[in-house]
């Protein structure tokens, strides 16, 4: 009897545990994509929006490879995540809702003036999901049904060191220094003129 309660309350936590884990994750998706791990705000100036994705503008640079690079990173848990609480979803399913949540970022980022609304990032988002649908299914072949508790936990060590990394940045002497450092005009100026 005791052994029996021990093993429900394992399988309980681990249950828990994917949805617990998949709340952080989209927290930190929306203070990274959003705030860039600043205290939230949203500026009284106009949004921005650059609608030719990846090449230059007259008002935009083109995207620099290491932040296509991040962009789609950040959104392949999404796509693992999505595969193992709804494992019937095909890839075109997961593939909608990540464009459907990248595009409410973006769309949030030009409401609340907070950084630059970028098509790129719409379609680099989108198929970071499908690549970490498409890992997820890989690994279903070869682990059979023992794939879906790898993933899981997988899912949960990266989101918490995610979660470590994110916090220690925010608290960081450096973070503040390089923020205190800024030139008031730079302070003042919108995003995309930063950029």
């Amino acid at each position: 009897q005791c052994r029996r309660d021990l093993n429900r309350g394992m399988r309980s936590r681990r249950s828990l545990l994917l949805p617990v884990s998949f709340a952080v994750y989209l927290a930190l998706l929306v203070w990274i994509v959003l705030w860039k791990l600043e205290v939230p705000y949203a500026d009284a100036g106009a949004g921005h929006a650059k609608l030719v994705p990846f090449a230059a503008t007259p008002l935009d640079a083109a995207n620099a490879p290491l932040e296509v690079l991040v962009n789609l990173l950040l959104f392949v848990p999404f796509g693992a995540y999505l595969g193992l609480l709804a494992p019937r979803w095909s890839w075109m399913r997961i593939g909608g809702a990540a464009a459907l949540l990248s595009l409410a970022l973006e769309a949030s980022q030009y409401v609340l003036a907070v950084g630059v609304s970028d098509t790129t990032d719409l379609i680099v988002n989108t198929a970071g999901a499908v690549l970490g649908f498409a890992l997820l299914v890989l690994l279903r072949r070869a682990l059979g049904a023992r794939a879906t508790r790898v993933m899981t936990r997988v899912c949960a060590i990266a989101t918490g060191v995610m979660l470590v990394a994110s916090v220690a940045f925010f608290a960081s002497p450096i973070h503040y220094l390089q923020r205190n450092a800024r030139p008031p005009h730079l302070e003042q100026s919108h995003s995309w003129e930063a950029r």
